[in-house]
C-alpha cells in the first residue's frame, strides 16, 4: 500500500511570498546611514508611535503595576520553566582540556556573546511567550546585554511583555518593531551596545532584515511560516487531533499543518471535525485557520508506522506530534523536529507558552539540519592550545610534510623554525630541508 493523500495542499509556504528584498535592504541602509533620528522617522511612520523608544525605568514599572497578578503568576510560572530548562542545556556544555600527545594540551571553552537583540512579535497577537523565551535563554547563557524590543502600539507597549521581558532580565526594552527595530539592535542606535547576535520570531520583513544581516550579526535561524504535523494512529482521540490541528493553523494564513496516520477511519473523522472548530473560534483566528486549512493542510495515509515516521522525517517538522501506541518507539525513531510532542497529555500549546522547552523553533524543513533556540545559540564554543618544546616535536614535522605536500611553504616554515631552535642537533625529514 503506497502513501495516500485524502488533502493535498494547493499552495506551499512560498507560494503567496513576495519580494521584500529590496524594500528591506532600502530601509536597513537608510538606518545605517542616518541613525537614532531615522530609525525613529520609520518608527514613526510603520508603528504609528511617536512616544520613548527607549523605555524608563519609571515606565517599566508603571506597566508592570498595570499587569494582574494571576497573569504574573502565569509569566513567573513558564519563566520558572523555561529557565530551569535552559539551566539543564547550559550544564550539557562545559570546558574541557585534553593532553592529546605528552606536552600537547587542547581545550574548549564556552564563553557567552556579550549583546543578544530579541525580537518578540506585536501587531494581531501580543507574544508574552516569546519574551520569556528568548530573554530568559539569552540571561541563562550569560549574556552581558540584553536587549527587548516589540511593535508598539499607539498607548506603547503591552504591560504583559512589559512584565515579562523586565522579570526574565532585559536589561533594556524598546518600544519599536519591524526592521527598523532589527536594524537598531543591529547598528547599535539609542546608546544601546551592537547586537552579536538577534533571537526571535517576527514577520517577513523582520526575517529577511535577519537573513540580510546575517554575517554581520548572528542570528538563530531564518524563520518562515509557523509549520506543525501530528503522527496519529488508531488509539488516538479524533477530536483531540483535530483540535490540535486548528491550534497551530490559527498562527497565520500560510501555515501549514499535516496530519499523518495508518488508520484512514480516524483521518475521516479528523477532517470531518475541523471544519466545526475553525468556525468557533474569534474572527482574526478563524481567518488564519480557515485559510490555513484550505490551502495549506495536508492529510496523509501510510501502510504502517516505519512509514509514517518516514514520512515525517521528509517534512522535518517545526513542531510534531506523536498521538499514538508505543511512545517510546516514536522517540527512538523519529530524527527530524524542531520540538516533539508525546501523547495526547501534552500538545504544541504547552511548548509555545509554558512547559520549558523553547518555542522558536527551524521552520519550512530546517528541521532536518537544525534545532531551535537554546542556551547554546548565544555562546561560542572555542578552541585553546599550549604546549611543551618536546610535545610540540611530532606535531611540527607532521605540520611542515603535509604542508609542503599541499604547496604550503610558508606553513612548513612555521613548523620547520620551531624545529629547528627546539632541537638544534637533530635531524628532520620535512619534505625539504629547514
Amino acid at each position: 500500500m503506497a502513501r495516500t493523500y485524502l488533502k493535498k495542499a494547493t499552495l506551499t509556504a512560498a507560494s503567496g511570498a513576495s519580494d521584500v528584498h529590496d524594500l528591506v535592504k532600502g530601509i536597513l541602509t537608510d538606518i545605517e546611514a542616518g541613525g537614532d533620528e531615522t530609525a525613529r522617522e520609520y518608527a514613526q511612520k510603520f508603528d504609528k508611535y511617536d512616544g520613548n523608544i527607549i523605555l524608563t525605568d519609571a515606565e517599566i514599572e508603571a506597566a508592570c503595576a498595570l499587569v494582574p497578578q494571576k497573569l504574573k503568576d502565569d509569566i513567573l510560572f513558564a519563566h520558572d520553566n523555561v529557565r530551569r530548562f535552559a539551566e539543564a542545556q547550559k550544564g550539557t556544555v562545559t570546558d574541557i582540556e585534553l593532553e592529546i600527545t605528552p606536552g600537547l594540551i587542547a581545550g574548549q571553552k564556552a564563553i557567552p556573546v556579550d549583546a543578544a537583540g530579541c525580537y518578540i512579535p506585536g501587531g494581531r497577537y501580543s507574544h508574552i511567550a516569546s519574551a520569556i523565551m528568548t530573554v530568559t535563554t539569552a540571561k541563562v547563557a550569560g549574556c552581558k546585554n540584553i536587549m527587548a524590543t516589540s511593535p508598539p502600539r499607539a498607548e506603547g507597549l503591552p504591560p504583559a511583555i512589559v512584565y515579562a521581558a523586565h522579570i526574565c532580565g532585559a536589561d533594556t526594552i524598546m518600544a519599536m518593531g519591524g526592521v527598523q527595530a532589527v536594524a537598531a539592535m543591529t547598528f547599535g542606535l539609542f546608546g544601546l551596545p551592537e547586537a552579536n547576535i538577534l533571537v526571535g520570531p517576527g514577520n517577513q520583513y523582520v526575517a529577511e532584515a535577519k537573513s540580510i544581516l546575517f554575517g554581520r550579526v548572528g542570528i538563530d535561524m531564518i524563520a518562515g511560516p509557523t509549520d506543525s504535523l501530528i503522527i496519529a494512529d488508531k488509539t488516538a482521540d479524533a477530536h483531540i487531533v483535530a483540535t490540535d490541528l486548528v491550534s497551530q493553523a490559527e498562527h497565520g494564513y500560510n501555515s501549514p499543518v499535516w496530519l499523518v496516520t495508518d488508520d484512514q477511519a480516524l483521518a475521516e473523522d479528523v477532517m470531518a471535525r475541523v471544519p466545526a472548530l475553525i468556525e468557533d473560534l474569534p474572527e482574526l483566528n478563524r481567518e488564519n485557520a480557515t485559510a490555513a486549512w484550505r490551502d495549506y493542510a495536508e492529510v496523509i495515509v501510510c501502510p504502517d508506522r516505519e512509514d509514517m515516521a518516514a514520512c515525517s522525517d521528509e517534512y522535518a517538522p517545526e513542531h510534531l506530534t506523536v498521538q499514538a501506541a508505543d511512545l517510546e518507539w516514536w522517540l527512538d525513531r523519529l530524527s527530524c523536529y524542531g520540538s516533539l510532542f508525546l501523547g495526547e497529555e501534552t500538545t504544541v500549546s504547552f511548548g509555545d507558552k509554558a512547559s520549558g522547552t523553547n518555542h522558536v523553533l527551524p521552520t519550512s524543513g530546517a528541521a532536518g539540519y537544525t534545532g531551535g533556540l537554546s542556551v547554546h545559540k548565544y555562546m561560542k564554543i572555542v578552541t585553546w592550545q599550549r604546549s611543551t618544546r618536546e610535545g610540540s616535536k611530532r606535531v611540527a614535522e607532521a605540520t611542515a610534510r603535509i604542508s609542503r605536500l599541499e604547496g604550503m611553504e610558508g606553513h612548513a616554515r612555521a613548523a620547520d623554525v620551531r624545529l629547528s631552535k627546539y632541537f638544534p642537533d637533530e635531524t628532520f625529514d620535512l619534505g625539504a630541508d629547514i
